[in-house]
């Protein structure tokens, strides 16, 4: 493509009297073109940093990267085009085949650094840089182009450029969640961007300036684009079983569900425990939400001693599996639970995932359970009604969204749909493996006007665990204790809740701060203890 492409001749400056011959539709196509490059464009910079929040989490750092990397190689690629002018329709055609190629495929091929080869953060480096000098490039090209079609004022011809580039720029960032991600997944949507990129560098060449091309430069060029929407076309109907694999190859076991969500990658896997029990562990982004060998140690901790005062009205804030949900169903005289979990596809498992549905005893079908999916926060701030107890089993804050789950103005709004009666559980990570979060939760709860009981427990899939009873208004902490009419448990009883709040000297933290929306301290803590785990 680019050695016949570059052979096309400069093109004379027509006489003022007589203009070169262009169809009357030239200029919207060129425009039209302009608006493609430019939604294409900023879909590339969207799926890298999706991609790097799926994989790595720490969204805000993932985008700050690939932004300020593909806007400093957009300058350098701007600058780079200057010479490439005097030819400036061949060299758009190549430039438009090779970002096609490095947009199209740069999911795909991250996606494989990260799981065979673990050097996904370089590989990101060097796929931005590539891919935002190719972007830079267009616009000059474009501006030539744009000038041979019809002479205007410098000013008015930038001005009418950077308009529909950045109306093409809002169109692909729109498109992006609502259409690409839902319709194709990540790997599949950039392949078909790559595609529309590949055809948009088409309609210039061909459709506006062919009668300045010889006949060898355009079938030269169409043969090019074939070749690069083979190429996309060839990993599109593979892209799947290159997921599949590239997937399994993250994970220890076998892999029995997978999906990629607008918030989330969720994975499901089962294999056989040294006990010999089927193992089912469910995965979200890559972290470990529950082992079926050992969870009801986890969910007995987070559910049973919140619920020792009242527990008419339970609410659970996340537990889009239904374990919780299980535990708190387990309790006659509870009448309504309203569960609000954000992802639609995750109690969707929940309730339809055979293996699911039996280890949560098909709790999310109980006609006394209402599932709200919709963000926590913002459900928290139109919320009308008041709850017994609360049941807080979010991830660990190890991104800037969840972060704002674990703030004291979060809490704040929790105590709106509270009575003075109320208790609230919430799952704090580990005081062993990431003590100063740990702390840094609890005295964010405590900053926010409620008395809190630390404890933590022994949950041999993540190790050390932590949980933080909270009662509103300040005051006494909170007694744990599990209710009078507690059902039999299989791990907890009053001695385990008695130690349990005992920390070793060495796991005790005092020097961290609340989190608050504008200074998300547990959003920093989190990241700097588990990134050697």
């Amino acid at each position: 493509m680019a050695s016949t492409a570059l052979r096309e001749p400069p093109v004379a400056a027509a006489p003022a009297d007589r203009p070169p011959e262009y169809s009357r539709g030239a200029r919207f196509l060129l425009l039209l073109s302009v608006f493609l490059c430019a939604a294409c464009g900023l879909v590339y910079e969207l799926a890298l940093t999706a991609l790097g929040s799926y994989l790595i989490g720490n969204s805000v750092t993932q985008t700050s990267v690939v932004i300020s990397v593909m806007v400093f190689a957009m300058g350098v690629g701007s600058l780079a085009a200057k010479p490439l002018r005097r030819r400036a329709v061949g060299a758009f055609a190549v430039l438009e085949g090779v970002l096609a190629l490095a947009g199209g495929l740069s999911v795909l091929g991250l996606y494989v650094a990260f799981a065979w080869l673990q050097l996904y953060t370089p590989a990101m480096v060097v796929i931005a840089l590539v891919v935002g000098l190719l972007i830079g490039a267009e616009i000059p090209l474009l501006m030539t182009m744009l000038q041979r079609i019809r002479r205007q004022e410098a000013g008015s011809a930038v001005a009418d450029l950077f308009a529909v580039d950045y109306i093409g720029a809002l169109v692909g960032g729109l498109c992006f969640p609502f259409v690409l991600l839902p319709a194709f997944g990540q790997l599949k949507g950039a392949l078909v961007v790559g595609a529309v990129n590949a055809v948009a560098g088409v309609i210039v060449v061909v459709f506006i300036f062919r009668r300045q091309l010889r006949r060898k430069v355009w079938a030269g060029l169409l043969a090019g684009v074939t070749v690069v929407l083979g190429v996309l076309g060839t990993a599109y109907a593979g892209a799947d079983e290159l997921e599949v694999t590239a997937r399994q190859q993250m994970y220890r076991d076998p892999i029995i569900h997978a999906e990629t969500t607008p918030y989330q990658e969720i994975v499901v896997t089962r294999a056989t425990a040294f006990t010999g029990e089927p193992d089912m562990r469910l995965f979200l982004n890559g972290d470990l939400q529950f082992s079926s060998v050992d969870e009801y140690r986890y969910h007995e901790s987070l559910v049973h001693p919140a619920l020792s005062r009242a527990r008419s009205e339970v609410l659970i804030m996340g537990g889009g599996d239904g374990l919780a949900l299980r535990e708190v169903l387990r309790y006659d005289d509870v009448r309504h639970v309203t569960l609000v979990d954000l992802d639609p596809a995750m109690t969707r498992l929940g309730r339809e995932f055979a293996p699911l549905r039996e280890l949560n005893d098909d709790s999310l079908h109980d006609p006394r359970v209402r599932v709200v999916n919709a963000d926590a926060f913002t459900w928290l701030r139109n919320a009308r009604s008041t709850y017994d107890a609360v049941i807080i089993d979010f991830p660990d804050p190890d991104s800037a969204a969840l972060a704002k789950l674990y703030s004291v103005e979060f809490y704040h709004l929790l105590g709106q749909v509270l009575t003075p009666r109320s208790q609230v559980m919430v799952q704090s990570g580990s005081p062993f493996f990431a003590p100063r979060t740990y702390w840094s939760i609890a005295r964010t709860i405590g900053a926010a006007g409620y008395a809190t009981t630390e404890f933590q427990v022994d949950v041999p899939s993540f190790g050390n665990w932590g949980f933080v009873l909270a009662a509103p208004g300040g005051g006494k902490p909170p007694a744990l204790r599990l209710p009078a009419a507690a059902p039999k448990l299989r791990y907890l009883d009053d001695a385990v809740l008695k130690a349990a709040t005992v920390f070793p000297v060495d796991r005790r933290r005092t020097d961290v701060r609340p989190s608050t929306l504008m200074d998300p301290a547990v959003l920093e803590y989190v990241l700097d203890e588990w990134k050697n785990y």
